[in-house]
């Protein structure tokens, strides 16, 4: 399973740097936060680095969004009404204007517009349809990967997500981007059901052929590995590592600074500075650093032997660190079997509960951004998707 990067606030330097660090990657470049002379300024950097891509996300979720840099852009309807946009002109002039907007970018892949699913029904399942067959027929020359974007009620709809397997079972697209809404508004999910059914439509998709990206994800979301997903997609801030309709609304110009976290990949939880002073003091600050094979340099000032909190590390440096632990460890997680991959998820998951409790026993603490209560969940969604699609997973393994 691959990483790429979701596009946000300010990530533009971050995106040279780490698809030049990593030796290639591919962005999903974001209208909302880009004028189209910077997506084209953008795309010609990252395409102009070895290995680098580029994917456009139109961020079509809300229609009738107010944001006035995503509206401003040329592809987005003047006025858009539900009943008829989708099989009229309204429809056909969207497509051509993304259509162009890819070729001008020099994209890999057409991601098409889709409507955010509150309810997974008949209408909107006939949108994603009616999106699929209009792109088409205007043969793009590049692969299609139909948008699922999914409200949070949506993804626990278990009867829906077989409904979602279906349509696809007949669209003509290459492949899937897949958003998932986050329940309660928290950046860490404890609901088991979300989490199986995330797990349960990327295998379906996967078994039906399909490639798989699945956006503004975190560290949680490894588990798709379990799915044989392509790749997951993350970034800097919250905002573009949890899925929320509300970002494509009125603009938030206002950037508040944020506490600086710092991702301990042995324990799947983020720590703020002040703590990891007091993992120095008890003297486990050395099970925090990432292994030597993840390459991250970024954090190196932290177990210096200086005090945590007084080595300036900033934001810049926490969400490289971040994103650079995430690359190796989505790139680990795929075994060569069904069953070694899941064994390998489940023993990352204890060792990091053990790794998070013994910290937690020297007063290290996360706070909101703890795993702790994620643990379980995450192992059931496992469990579910070995119930469901393990016996064809351990068949189609090798070929997907």
């Amino acid at each position: 399973m691959d990483l790429h990067f979701q596009f946000g606030f300010g990530m533009m330097e971050h995106c040279r740097h780490l698809v030049r660090s990593w030796g290639g990657g591919t962005v999903i470049l974001s209208p909302r936060d880009l004028k189209r002379a910077q997506l084209v300024k953008l795309s010609d950097e990252i395409r102009d680095l070895p290995g680098g891509q580029v994917l456009v996300d139109p961020q079509f979720y809300v229609p009738r969004s107010d944001h006035f840099r995503l509206t401003a852009h040329d592809y987005w309807p003047a006025s858009y009404e539900t009943n008829g946009f989708f099989g009229g002109p309204g429809m056909q002039t969207l497509m051509s204007a993304v259509l162009q907007l890819n070729r001008e970018l020099g994209c890999s892949a057409v991601i098409l517009p889709g409507l955010m699913a509150t309810t997974i029904d008949d209408d909107w399942l006939a949108t994603v349809r009616a999106t699929a067959e209009h792109a088409v027929t205007m043969n793009a020359g590049i692969p299609l990967y139909a948008t699922v974007a999914l409200g949070a009620d949506s993804v626990r709809n278990s009867s829906g997500i077989q409904d979602v397997l279906a349509e696809f079972e007949s669209l003509e697209v290459e492949g899937a981007y897949l958003l998932f809404e986050h329940t309660n508004g928290d950046y860490i999910v404890q609901d088991p059901i979300w989490l199986a059914n995330a797990l349960e439509l990327a295998a379906g998709l996967r078994l039906l052929g399909k490639t798989v990206i699945v956006g503004y994800a975190n560290h949680e979301l490894l588990c798709l590995g379990a799915a044989s997903v392509n790749a997951i997609a993350s970034g800097t801030w919250m905002n573009v590592r949890a899925f929320s309709p509300d970002r494509f609304l009125a603009a938030e110009e206002d950037i508040k600074r944020k506490a600086v976290w710092y991702y301990d990949p042995a324990s799947l939880s983020e720590y703020k500075p002040a703590f990891l002073d007091m993992a120095q003091q008890r003297g486990v600050l050395a099970s925090m650093a990432p292994p030597a094979s993840f390459g991250s340099t970024y954090a190196a000032p932290l177990f210096s032997g200086v005090q945590p909190s007084s080595v300036g590390f900033g934001e810049q440096e926490a969400f490289r660190h971040y994103l650079q632990c995430l690359l190796h460890q989505a790139r680990g997680v795929r075994a060569a079997t069904f069953d070694a991959t899941v064994t390998n998820l489940r023993r990352t998951l204890d060792a990091a509960e053990r790794q998070a409790r013994q910290l937690a026993r020297a007063g290290v603490l996360p706070g909101l951004r703890s795993f702790s209560d994620a643990f379980d969940p995450v192992r059931s969604a496992l469990s579910s998707l070995e119930a469901t699609r393990g016996p064809m997973l351990r068949r189609a393994w090798g070929t997907l």
